[in-house]
């Protein structure tokens, strides 16, 4: 039986981290396709001589300049599908490509700033309008019956225990109820699986973020978890047939110098 393993990081800067942070975790990881959001980078100033020296020859790059931006690098074809514009902004925060006849979605969504008021905050409410958009695209394509892995950093913590304080955090950006109804709503459009939580318990705390803010973020661990990986109810036995031992949170990546503040996730399917 073969096999392929996805893996999807906010790496806050595709060229700040290419060769001493990705790298080493490639080699470690051995991801077949690596998904990156937060690039940071134009389409043409990606990295892509650094990747192929990490084994990768094919790659699907959406950049842009400023703050955004997404990538797919990958050991097998990709087959490239039309970008949805989810965003009303003209940000690239969205691909879509076919991997070993699985439609991968590699998604970063909008942060939303501080305030959890469309009406004051402009960019919640972008934020708020990006996951209708999402909702609204996969329930349309609900009937196709079609392989599908999402991935990336949806920027959402949606169970009590993906962050570190469940009450304190419920006014804050990330964990709200507004946000994590509309992120159930998004899955539940599309019967997508979590997988993180398929695999484990609720009641176990998980995080893939942990801010900058704090000098030791493992004595503090004032995490949340932010980065998913989804799989449609046809992928569903292949995701979950290996049980926890395909799916990794690589925690340690936090502790390298000059960290993203977000850690890789895998997934290794069985297919």
């Amino acid at each position: 039986m073969s096999s392929l393993t996805i893996a999807t990081w906010n790496v806050n800067s595709v060229r700040l981290r290419a060769q001493p942070l990705i790298a080493p975790f490639v080699e470690q990881a051995s991801p077949d396709v690596l998904c990156l959001q937060e690039i940071k980078c134009r389409t043409e100033e990606f990295p892509e001589k650094t990747f192929r020296e990490m084994g990768y020859s094919h790659f699907h790059v959406r950049g842009m300049k400023g703050m955004h931006g997404v990538a797919i690098a990958s050991r097998y074809p990709l087959e490239d599908l039309p970008d949805e514009d989810f965003c009303r902004a003209s940000e690239a925060r969205h691909q879509r490509v076919r991997v070993k006849g699985i439609e991968l979605h590699n998604f970063y969504v909008p942060a939303g700033g501080d305030e959890p008021d469309p009406d004051i905050n402009p960019r919640f409410a972008h934020k708020l309008d990006f996951l209708d958009r999402m909702t609204r695209y996969f329930d349309r394509r609900s009937n196709e019956d079609a392989d599908m892995v999402l991935v990336g950093d949806f920027n959402i913590a949606p169970h009590e225990n993906d962050v570190w304080s469940h009450k304190q955090l419920l006014k804050v950006v990330s964990h709200t109820p507004v946000e994590t109804a509309g992120l159930d709503a998004m899955r539940d459009a599309g019967g997508f699986i979590d997988v993180a939580r398929a695999l484990i318990p609720e009641d176990e705390k998980i995080y893939t973020w942990w801010s900058y803010r704090s000098r030791d973020y493992r004595a503090s661990n004032r995490g949340r978890r932010l980065d998913h990986i989804w799989v449609s109810p046809s992928l569903r036995s292949q995701a979950l047939a290996a049980g926890r031992n395909a799916f990794t949170i690589w925690d340690e990546e936090r502790g390298r110098e000059k960290p993203s503040d977000h850690v890789p996730v895998t997934l290794t399917l069985s297919l």
